[in-house]
């Protein structure tokens, strides 16, 4: 399944939790990661991220999408972090 990760957590976790998204999905903005996942892979980047969490006060939005090609996507300005150059 191709997903869209984005979180919001206090800045004296967001160091640990860029390098736990950064196993699993591309980084492509800030707190915005996207990329192709399992099913077993996201729930165990969840329940990773959840430790580093403080629930009470951070969050992270899932958008899920069978395929990357019904997500329409536009970049307006410089890219973060282009995945097109991959050799």
């Amino acid at each position: 399944m191709y997903v869209i990760l984005v979180y919001d957590i206090e800045q004296k976790r967001v160091g640990k939790m860029l390098k736990l998204c950064r196993q699993y999905l591309n980084w492509i903005q800030n707190s915005v990661f996207e990329g192709d996942i399992t099913d077993a892979k996201l729930k165990e980047l969840l329940y990773k991220a959840n430790n580093i969490m403080d629930t009470g006060y951070d969050s992270i939005i899932v958008f899920k999408s069978r395929n990357e090609k019904w997500l329409d996507k536009q970049v307006i300005g410089k890219e973060k972090n282009s995945i097109d150059n991959f050799m």
